[in-house]
């Protein structure tokens, strides 16, 4: 009797006689056999699904990059040209396996209604049929191929070549070990091209705003220079008049000379690239407590790079906790990166300059390589998110209770 035939057989409790109750009795009895059985066949299902880890594959891309952590290098060389030079050079020598006919291994003792050549001729329709779907999942891997899921493809590939061996395993046919190393290979490199290159379109783009940084440091040094000069000139002359009428000014000249020296410091911040403002930000609305940008601008006015960063792509002004200015603040800068660098936000970029620490820890690190600092903030007053936290949606504000405050 099956499990609906036992349902349907099944009465009331309240509405059985004393016979038909103890029929329910057994229907019931045999109906929770019929499910414990079931049961127990799920479960050894269910277990012997979970032992067949080696072949489930992992598509996830997120969840791959997360396990793998930092993209390493399989073939490591200087730049992407490199990396395209033997990209060619593997896929010629892909070409030549395939044109020997060593891609894909089979006997060739099979026969097919007892003939010799017609079971030579099945395997080699098979085989040019399973290198055909090998390569096309190699190359659809590799099209589809982003920096970072090269594990992804290669256990895609891995699993590809398994599946032919299992269906031609009565032929003895499967992809050559040199052919699908190859195949390995071709994917790795293109995942360190795509990486390298990459990574060059990023140091271009910084080496781009470095330039334009520079042409706008060297514009405004100019624009003062040309202001301090005219202003210099206007006080010789003032200084001259004065002079010929046989008096003394002392205040002009005193004057004369803060302008000497401003022109002597504009002269050193033009010849001297090195010279510049190191600063200590934090954004508390958009990154939480205890998080700082440390960086570096050569700007007569370092407010003004401040007021950048703090544009569209942050949701609140950034706090400054202090503008140091360094005659190699370029040094100082490197040194306290390398400090704080196991606290990087960003481990996959070294050029991003947010790190997990407090302001009260960058400035302990910063007076011991500067001495005593002028001034130096340690509490952000962070207005603008405490102005907004508060108008915030119920769960946006409990989130952010967590997070940041």
């Amino acid at each position: 009797m099956t499990e609906p035939d036992l349902i349907e057989s099944a009465q009331p409790i309240g509405a059985a006689t004393e016979p038909g109750a103890a029929t329910f009795r057994q229907n019931a009895s045999a109906r929770l056999t019929y499910l414990e059985a079931e049961n127990a066949e799920l479960r050894a299902r269910l277990a012997s699904l979970s032992s067949a880890g080696d072949e489930y594959i992992e598509l996830d891309d997120a969840r791959v990059l997360q396990n793998v952590g930092i993209y390493r290098y399989h073939h490591p060389l200087e730049n992407a040209a490199l990396h395209r030079e033997r990209l060619d050079s593997i896929e010629t020598r892909i070409a030549e396996v395939v044109k020997s006919g060593l891609a894909i291994v089979k006997s060739n003792l099979f026969t097919f209604d007892n003939s010799l050549a017609k079971g030579r001729r099945m395997t080699d329709d098979l085989s040019r049929l399973m290198l055909r779907a090998y390569n096309a999942e190699a190359d659809n891997s590799i099209r589809s191929l982003r920096v970072g899921n090269v594990l992804t493809a290669k256990r895609r590939l891995e699993a590809s070549r398994t599946a032919i061996a299992k269906i031609g395993s009565l032929m003895e046919m499967r992809i050559s070990d040199d052919y699908h190393n190859l195949r390995v290979e071709e994917i790795e490199l293109t995942a360190d091209w795509l990486m390298k290159r990459q990574e060059e379109k990023e140091a271009e783009r910084e080496e781009r705003a470095r330039l334009r940084e520079e042409r706008r440091v060297e514009k405004e040094l100019a624009e003062e220079r040309a202001e301090l000069d005219k202003e210099r000139q206007h006080l010789i002359n003032a200084l001259n008049a004065i002079r010929a009428g046989g008096e003394e000014d002392p205040d002009l000249v005193l004057r004369l000379a803060d302008l000497d020296a401003a022109i002597a410091d504009n002269d050193f911040r033009a010849a001297n690239i090195r010279a510049g403002y190191v600063y200590v930000i934090s954004n508390r609305g958009a990154f939480g407590e205890n998080v700082v940008k440390i960086g570096l601008t050569r700007r007569l006015e370092p407010t003004e790079r401040v007021a950048e960063l703090s544009g569209a792509s942050v949701p609140f002004r950034f706090d400054i906790h202090t503008l140091f200015f360094s005659e190699d603040a370029v040094t100082l800068e490197n040194e306290l990166h390398k400090h704080f660098a196991a606290r990087a936000m960003n481990q996959a970029n070294s050029r991003k300059e947010f790190f997990f620490a407090s302001p009260a820890e960058v400035r302990e690190v910063l007076m011991k390589k500067v001495g005593n600092l002028l001034e130096f903030r340690e509490h952000a007053e962070a207005t603008e998110f405490m102005q907004s936290v508060g108008l915030w949606p119920e769960s946006e504000s409990r989130f952010q209770a967590v997070n940041l405050l």
